[in-house]
């Protein structure tokens, strides 16, 4: 019986295309050839190249050694690490002569071959990291005073920290004007200044403490202990920097300027601390 062929084709056997030698390629190759190594090779040996390297270099070494001139200008490095040449028993000594100022008999900076040991090993010696660390204990106790009494904001705590700052440099800046006007020959540096002022902050932190423990009276108590003890510690610590300069001014342009302008100038120091501490800790205790 014959069959129908409608609809039926007869199908062939497609001949297969050979596989390709090596491995078969799934993405097309963008890379120029495999040329990458031989055109990071190429950068290396080339002669432009190099000088581009080699001149980028030196501008860089340029700008650095500019920045470290224009730095030294303004701050000596070595004479800032001279400040922070602290350690553990220096710091614990300090703050007692801070706070008990009253039984210290030797305040006289030590020195060995025209230079004044380290704070480290003379605890007369003026240093930056007290003051440095007490002035951001104070703004963080600023903060947490003010949040217990639902006060704190930003821009608050922003203020109280900045006009802390600004107190301290001016302080120094009338400090400097008038040693200046009064041709007062002293080895009181800028650095120095900066660090008996700023040793406010130790008398500060305490004030605030007693206040926030201890209320209003306490607070008051603190704060007359703080700042006799300061203003002692100051006009003992400066009577040896300012006063002692008279005998070597006798004969010289500082001759000019009367004993008692000098003197004034180390009492009017002491007496403006305690004015500083009430205005920057009174509104932290209510």
């Amino acid at each position: 019986m014959a069959l129908p062929h409608h609809g039926y084709r007869a199908t062939k056997p497609r001949a297969r295309a050979a596989p390709p030698s090596g491995d078969p390629l799934l993405f097309e190759d963008t890379t120029g050839g495999g040329q990458g190594a031989g055109g990071v090779n190429t950068l290396f040996t080339d002669p432009m190249a190099n000088a581009a390297m080699m001149y980028g270099s030196s501008l860089a070494n340029q700008g650095k050694d500019m920045v470290n001139k224009e730095i030294s200008r303004f701050m000596s490095v070595n004479k800032l690490k001279y400040f922070f040449a602290v350690d553990t028993k220096y710091v614990m000594k300090k703050l007692m002569l801070l706070m008990f100022p009253y039984t210290h008999q030797d305040w006289e900076v030590r020195y060995h071959r025209d230079t004044p040991l380290t704070p480290r090993h003379d605890v007369n010696a003026p240093d930056l990291y007290i003051p440095t660390m007490a002035f951001i204990t104070y703004i963080l106790l600023a903060g947490m005073a003010l949040g217990i009494q639902k006060r704190f904001s930003p821009e608050v705590l922003g203020l109280c920290a900045s006009t802390a700052l600004v107190w301290v440099v001016i302080e120094v800046l009338v400090m400097l004007l008038s040693l200046y006007l009064l041709t007062v020959h002293t080895d009181l540096s800028t650095f120095d200044l900066v660090a008996y002022s700023g040793y406010k902050y130790v008398g500060m932190i305490f004030t605030v403490l007693c206040g926030l423990l201890f209320g209003s009276d306490g607070y008051y108590v603190a704060l007359a202990w703080s700042s006799c003890s300061l203003m002692f510690f100051i006009v003992r610590s400066l009577k040896m920097k300012i006063l002692s300069s008279l005998s070597a001014d006798s004969m010289g342009a500082g001759a000019s300027a009367k004993p008692r302008f000098r003197l004034y100038i180390t009492v009017a120091s002491a007496a403006f601390q305690p004015i500083i501490i009430y205005w920057l800790t009174a509104h932290l205790v209510r």
